[in-house]
């Protein structure tokens, strides 16, 4: 059988409504982009407080070039470890309540630096059924058996919990979850799940990427809100959404981090994030913790309750289910001045196709306002 060529591929996606192609767009500054020769407001991204284009946040990354160069220049164990990265990540240990803390290239890498060390061949690794590709890839390709329950179903991992435990009473028992889920916005019950994890002497790794900055008194996530963070083994998330960078980090125990270290393939073999970006990370958490960041918080939430009121999250899906209604939804909103992103599978299960509306403390309430009547007119339409 002769391999399928790449234009019949790209055929087939075409005709399935799932092709998708790069459009150029720029950042105007704020939540505005300029594409096709238009001005859009952006409900795109996962800027979620706007810090991406906040002064603060340049003005250290301005600093952090002058002071450390614009890259890196090699891995940190072939280079040595900067001072911003040691900044940061004291920071972010302290503020997770955490031993230490471990930064990455991106939330991607971190989860293929993390969880293949945590859970090895003979051990178990306890899935949600919604979580995150990385999640999900850094699960296969460790050694450990792979098993998945349905999205926030504590019932059924209760089940696997036990299972697990019975058969296998020495093995590692791994549960990996997000705080906040990245397509549907909704939380997860991390409460009920600490629970089980004490009870089935299981470790749990929380991804909070889509937390930091937007949950809990200080904006460290739902960890924070919640009082739990000292119960969480690993706590992993992202300096790419809210924080308004890129990156990725872990917080963890001492020697968990310095196993990592010296284990996990892609921190070792690949250079590290640079230390200008790194220092203008550590700006953006401290604004994030301060009274500015809560009120930019208490704005964000304004917003989202504008358009779905008590919504948890800066994540709001509109599931319309087919391709072709959901890409003409978003080509109607963009006529409209909106860019809202039509999401398919592979990303959410087949048949959920949805708008994916992202809210920002940098929305004015008026163009939030303007959205929701959008929004209104597609679905009566």
């Amino acid at each position: 059988m002769e391999p399928t060529s790449p234009r019949s591929q790209l055929a087939q996606l075409s005709k399935q409504e799932l092709l998708r192609a790069l459009v150029p767009t720029e950042t105007l500054g704020g939540e505005r982009v300029f594409r096709d020769g238009r001005q859009l407001w952006n409900f795109a991204s996962n800027d979620y407080l706007g810090l991406a284009s906040h002064p603060t946040v340049a003005t250290a990354y301005i600093e952090g070039i002058k002071r450390f160069g614009a890259g890196a220049s090699a891995s940190r164990l072939v280079t040595g470890s900067s001072p911003a990265h040691q900044h940061l990540e004291e920071t972010l240990s302290e503020a997770k309540h955490a031993e230490a803390a471990l930064t990455f290239t991106s939330g991607f890498s971190t989860a293929l630096s993390v969880i293949p060390i945590v859970a090895e061949k003979g051990d178990f690794i306890v899935l949600d059924k919604l979580a995150h590709a990385s999640l999900i890839d850094a699960s296969r390709i460790s050694e450990a058996t792979l098993r998945v329950f349905p999205h926030n179903n504590t019932a059924k991992l209760a089940q696997l919990l036990a299972k697990i435990r019975a058969k296998h009473a020495g093995a590692r028992i791994l549960v990996v979850t997000e705080s906040v889920f990245s397509m549907d916005g909704d939380l997860c019950p991390l409460r009920e799940i600490l629970d089980l994890c004490e009870e089935f002497s299981a470790l749990l790794l929380l991804d909070e990427a889509h937390a930091i900055g937007v949950l809990g008194q200080t904006g460290m996530g739902l960890a924070e809100a919640l009082g739990v963070q000292s119960r969480i083994h690993f706590q992993m998330g992202t300096l790419s959404k809210a924080v308004g960078l890129s990156g990725g980090y872990l917080a963890a125990d001492r020697e968990w981090i310095d196993l990592i270290i010296n284990r996990a393939r892609p921190f070792i073999y690949t250079t590290a994030p640079p230390p200008a970006l790194l220092h203008a990370a550590s700006a953006a958490i401290e604004l994030i913790r301060s009274g500015e960041g809560k009120a930019l918080r208490e704005k964000l939430f304004k917003n989202i309750s504008q358009l779905r009121q008590g919504h948890p999250s800066a994540i709001i899906p509109m599931i319309l289910g087919e391709n072709r209604i959901t890409l003409d939804a978003s080509c109607a909103l963009e006529d409209a001045g909106f860019l809202i992103p039509a999401i398919r599978f592979p990303t959410v299960p087949r048949n959920t196709a949805r708008l994916r509306i992202t809210v920002s403390a940098g929305h004015s309430l008026d163009t939030v306002k303007k959205l929701s009547d959008q929004l209104s007119q597609i679905l009566k339409g």
